[in-house]
């Protein structure tokens, strides 16, 4: 009897799983994409002054500032050091506890680096996040340095998962971001450029230096 290692796999499986791999990658990439454009450089969505929320008590929360990054990361701040439940599974309609952990502490520290290096120097870091967004959506796209574009979604995602998973005002379902964690996680470890993108020619291209123990090589290849 064969064993599971020799059995092989059916043509329409593997066409299946490829086609299925180029379908997150360039769902992910559309997904960025739509991403762009309400927070464009140089003002990032921001009003002139760059203008953010301010606290305010509930149920408003906040009050003033503007819009683009500067509205988002206001409200990262000012929800910060509220109680806020996140992996909330709600069972009392069987009789059971609603559950869930408290991610106050982990937005805290959010928080502190926001208030003390980002939101101050939001010129230069609303740049850096917009670059970062748009070379998601490129790598994606192109299939290129698919698994270090994975990488980069996981960190953005996770950050905003941290900063913004349901506040009340607006309510920010939590799942929204931890989908696309997801996502991203399943994408890192499948490298979907490999599939119908430009890292399979990558690969072929740098697998022989990558042999001989060329590092930048090597770092491609772990990237791709």
């Amino acid at each position: 009897m064969p064993s599971v290692a020799e059995v092989a796999t059916p043509a329409w499986e593997e066409k299946l799983r490829k086609v299925t791999i180029v379908i997150a990658r360039l769902g992910l990439a559309y997904l960025f994409f739509t991403q762009l454009f309400w927070k464009l450089p140089p003002t990032f969505g921001c009003s002139a002054d760059f203008a953010f929320p301010v606290a305010a008590p509930a149920p408003n929360y906040w009050e003033g500032g503007s819009g683009g990054l500067c509205f988002w990361m206001g409200l990262e701040s000012i929800y910060a050091p509220n109680d806020r439940q996140v992996l909330v599974t709600d069972m009392r309609p069987a009789g059971l506890p609603k559950i869930g952990f408290n991610i106050a502490p982990l937005a805290q520290a959010n928080a502190l680096l926001l208030d003390n290096l980002i939101i101050p120097n939001i010129a230069f870091f609303g740049w850096l996040i917009w670059l970062a967004e748009f070379w998601i959506f490129l790598s994606m796209l192109l299939g290129f340095l698919s698994r270090f574009g994975a990488l980069v979604s996981i960190g953005i995602t996770a950050q905003l998962w941290v900063g913004l998973a349901n506040i009340p005002r607006p309510y920010e379902w939590e799942w929204a971001y931890g989908a696309i964690v997801l996502l991203s996680i399943v994408l890192l470890g499948l490298a979907p450029g490999r599939v119908f993108g430009v890292d399979g020619m990558l690969r072929r291209w740098i697998a022989s230096s990558a042999a001989q123990g060329n590092r930048i090589a090597q770092l491609l290849m772990a990237l791709s």
